[in-house]
């Protein structure tokens, strides 16, 4: 809209060259619009439990339409993999460290979420803090250690954690409850030991 008025009133030239700042500027208002949603809608989520039927299921559904229909497209999907991107979810509630590598804005309850330092959340993973059960939406922490990975396409479910410098393969399942030890590989849904080389040896 705004490009359509520069357009309109002076010119294409203009809109062209005032397109960049006006995308930031839109960016800028939509992942603080978000962020402010949510701590103005919900507030602050610890470990805890709702029923289905709850004001704060909804609420908390409505938080999460300002991040997927207005930051997402206007700022997340840009940001993904830069330190921009983990400031935003900080100010969402997340617990990041310093050198963190995370291509994802899918963390539905940010406060529950920890990232160590130097962790890796690859594109496409969901750091999954609730689960729904017999009406009641369940929640609980996330954990990466330092220099955790989780690779491409990966799920982490509630009150699950992986120990620093360990490794969980792409398109894999964490379940709940899990703890992957410190230093090891996994992969699979439900994930299993990785055992390198493992694939070649079948197909040989």
């Amino acid at each position: 809209m705004a490009l359509n008025y520069f357009a309109a009133t002076a010119g294409w030239w203009l809109a062209a060259l005032l397109s960049g700042v006006t995308l930031l500027v839109a960016g800028a208002v939509a992942c603080c619009t978000a962020a402010a949603a949510k701590w103005l809608v919900v507030g602050r989520i610890g470990r805890e439990e709702h029923p289905l039927w709850s004001s704060f299921v909804w609420r908390n559904e409505l938080s999460d339409a300002f991040v997927e229909c207005v930051a997402a497209p206007w700022f997340a999907h840009a940001a993904t993999g830069t330190p921009i991107l983990n400031l935003w979810l900080r100010m969402l509630g997340a617990k990041i460290g310093r050198g963190v590598w995370c291509e994802t804005y899918w963390l539905p309850e940010a406060d529950l979420v920890t990232l160590g330092d130097a962790a890796t959340v690859s594109r496409g993973c969901v750091v999954q803090t609730h689960l729904f059960h017999d009406r009641i939406m369940a929640m609980d922490t996330v954990v990466l250690g330092k220099g955790a990975t989780l690779g491409p396409h990966c799920v982490a479910l509630p009150a699950s954690s992986v120990g620093d410098g360990a490794t969980v393969g792409p398109a894999s399942l964490v379940m709940r409850g899990d703890s992957v030890p410190a230093n090891t590989k996994w992969q699979g849904n439900p994930i299993s030991p990785w055992i390198v080389g493992e694939g070649k040896r079948k197909r040989d």
